[in-house]
């Protein structure tokens, strides 16, 4: 691996911790952050398939109150550099990824422990009216975060690849279907979450349609695009909520209203 590659993994890892306490891009998402990672290792597809089977693992996680979910950043960041850059299946990146989440999760609890001390630091410094001193206490938290996936990252890469596929193998058997067997049921609770948000009588005929779509085995990830905007488009057009062509004269005054809004839409896209 070249030095362009590690340094793209870094500033990656680097987001990835930002965003495990910003949640304003969602880069830590794992869909995101293993399809990055292998575009920069060369290998995107792993990268895509162990995404989205980690995306649908950790969609029901949550902070609730004062309890720390397992860290979806640091799982996503390992994981997929074992599997792009180490030779670990798919498979066993699924299987490491929830006690890497667990370990992540210890981690950021550690550093968000010592952000304490630096936001009683910008207390002080903000009642001596010092703003320098606040960026510095809210920039230090949030280097701490990043280097909370960023240096473990490193460490993985800085292993030799026959001696983490030593240690793989050397894992049983039994533990490892035991912990791919526990993925596939928390993916069933994403699914089941996923199904639940679209489960209306206007989707429901889409998903039927995905379904049989995706027996097709000769249609790839291009042509289903397509397949889904054409669908999409075709939906609109028809939908009396967005066509109120042809209606009568009491939904005539919003009609261009509604039409202007979904212009803008399309305009977007």
């Amino acid at each position: 691996m070249n030095f362009i590659q590690v340094l793209l993994i870094i500033i990656v890892a680097m987001l990835a911790g930002f965003e495990s306490v910003l949640d304003e891009f969602q880069l830590h998402q794992p869909i995101i952050v293993c399809a990055l990672i292998g575009i920069i290792t060369g290998h995107p597809v792993e990268g895509l398939l162990l995404g989205g089977q980690m995306q649908l693992i950790v969609l029901g996680w949550m902070n609730v109150g004062a309890a720390q979910s397992p860290d979806t950043a640091l799982a996503g960041v390992i994981a997929a550099l074992l599997v792009c850059s180490k030779g670990a299946s798919v498979t066993e990146g699924i299987a490491l990824a929830i006690p890497l989440a667990i370990a992540g999760q210890l981690l950021t609890i550690f550093v968000r422990t010592l952000a304490v001390g630096l936001g009683h630091y910008a207390d002080q410094k903000a009642a001596q009216g010092s703003g320098q001193g606040i960026v510095v206490a809210t920039w230090g938290s949030l280097l701490l975060q990043g280097l909370r996936v960023t240096l473990p990252a490193l460490a993985v890469l800085a292993v030799p690849t026959e001696a983490v596929m030593s240690a793989l193998n050397a894992i049983p058997s039994w533990l490892t279907g035991g912990l791919n067997v526990g993925g596939g049921m928390i993916v069933a609770v994403g699914y089941a979450m996923v199904i639940n948000m679209m489960a209306t009588r206007q989707n429901w005929p889409f998903f039927f349609i995905g379904f049989a779509l995706s027996a097709v085995s000769s249609l790839n990830l291009v042509a289903m695009g397509i397949i889904g905007v054409a669908l999409a488009l075709i939906y609109i057009e028809l939908s009396p909520q967005f066509n109120n062509n042809g209606g009568n004269g009491s939904n005539g005054g919003n009609g261009g209203s509604v039409d202007d809004a979904l212009d803008a839409i399309l305009e977007d896209y």
